[in-house]
């Protein structure tokens, strides 16, 4: 069996943590700023788990990391 090649778009999106799990970024912080509270924009800063719903499918695209 060949290897399996790495997404690489996926693997600049998501890192594993220690225990396997998937970490990602979270979305809307990248523009049209001003009209978001800064409540919201610090929250958009932390990082996010992937949900058990997307595991799989993004396991497969970062099959070595």
């Amino acid at each position: 069996m060949p290897k399996i090649k790495t997404h690489r778009g996926a693997a600049k999106r998501f890192s594993l943590t220690a225990k396997g799990k998937i970490k990602r970024s979270k979305a809307y912080a990248s523009h049209i700023l001003t009209k978001k509270t800064t409540k919201r924009k610090r929250n958009l800063r932390k990082g996010a788990l992937v949900d058990s719903a997307n595991y799989r499918d993004i396991k497969r695209l970062i099959p070595y990391l």
